[in-house]
């Protein structure tokens, strides 16, 4: 599975829709404190949005990304502003989603706090236009299950974005890390097999490199060192299977490498700040 894929199948996502009615001038919807990041579309008509200020026109068929905590506001045109135009009404489509997975999936430098994908740039993405489609779709039907399908769909949207966002970027780590052969290699091996003892010896040859120029080039592309970056997927893995396994810990270090539980535990806890235990029944 080549890299991106693998990034993918890692990052763990979750969110659904909570809003997708019709709004008649004039309407304003504030959104502040959130805890979790946000997606609105305008299915049919129109809408101002603002963020720290700045105002962005949507038209029908815009879709605009806001990260966790920024605070937004949705607003139709003044009535003003529409004297000589017939009322439009708004088809607004609001999502929220979260992500599972912590920082230390580079794909995270993909996302800013804001990102605005028109209607035309959707078009040309038919997989995610049509999601966003039956999403809407099965949020108004409200038939059964469509609660599952809403959630199932509101991650792929997620997923189809970052893939767009990805298109869009060239300068963070992780374009410089699939730019880089030897270092894309080396996060497929760690992705790929976190099971696995690696050492940057064993990683360094495997793509060819010295120990001492393979160390280097790792902490320049991705941003910090082999073992860090390998110790931080290994305990977002832990997370996962903490809060959706019953396995004992032991079976858990295991499973990401550990030579035992102790040291495990230790790792777990300089990052997270408590045992394996305590995380789990604090979740």
């Amino acid at each position: 599975m080549e890299l991106l894929s693998q990034l993918l199948s890692n990052m763990r996502v979750r969110g659904s829709v909570y809003f997708c009615d019709v709004l008649e001038t004039p309407w304003e919807k504030l959104f502040t404190d959130t805890e979790t990041a946000s997606f609105h579309m305008v299915r049919r008509g129109e809408c101002l949005v603002e963020v720290d200020g700045q105002q962005e026109y949507l038209g029908p068929g815009d879709l605009i990304f806001l990260g966790k905590g920024v605070d937004h506001r949705l607003f139709s045109r003044s009535v003003e502003s529409q004297a000589n135009e017939p009322a439009i009404s708004t088809l607004l489509l609001c999502g929220y989603c979260e992500f599972i997975t912590e920082p230390s999936n580079p794909l995270f430098d993909l996302f800013p706090s804001m990102v605005i994908v028109r209607s035309e740039e959707l078009k040309s993405n038919a997989w995610l236009s049509t999601t966003l489609e039956q999403l809407g779709a099965e949020y108004l039907a409200q038939s059964p299950g469509a609660e599952l399908a809403v959630n199932k769909l509101t991650e792929v949207v997620l997923i189809e974005l970052i893939r767009i966002n990805f298109g869009r970027e060239e300068k963070t780590p992780i374009h410089k890390a699939l730019q880089d052969k030897a270092v894309s290699k080396s996060l497929q091996l760690i992705h790929g097999d976190m099971q696995h003892a690696w050492t940057l010896d064993e990683l360094a040859t495997q793509v060819a490199l010295s120990r001492a120029a393979f160390a280097r080039r790792f902490t320049a592309v991705v941003g910090q060192p082999m073992f860090q970056y390998l110790t931080g997927v290994r305990i977002q893995k832990a997370k996962e299977l903490l809060i959706e396994t019953s396995l004992p810990v032991y079976a858990i270090a295991n499973q990401l490498g550990y030579e035992s539980d102790q040291s495990f535990v230790k790792a777990f806890k300089k990052i997270e700040g408590m045992t394996p235990r305590q995380y789990q029944k604090a979740n």
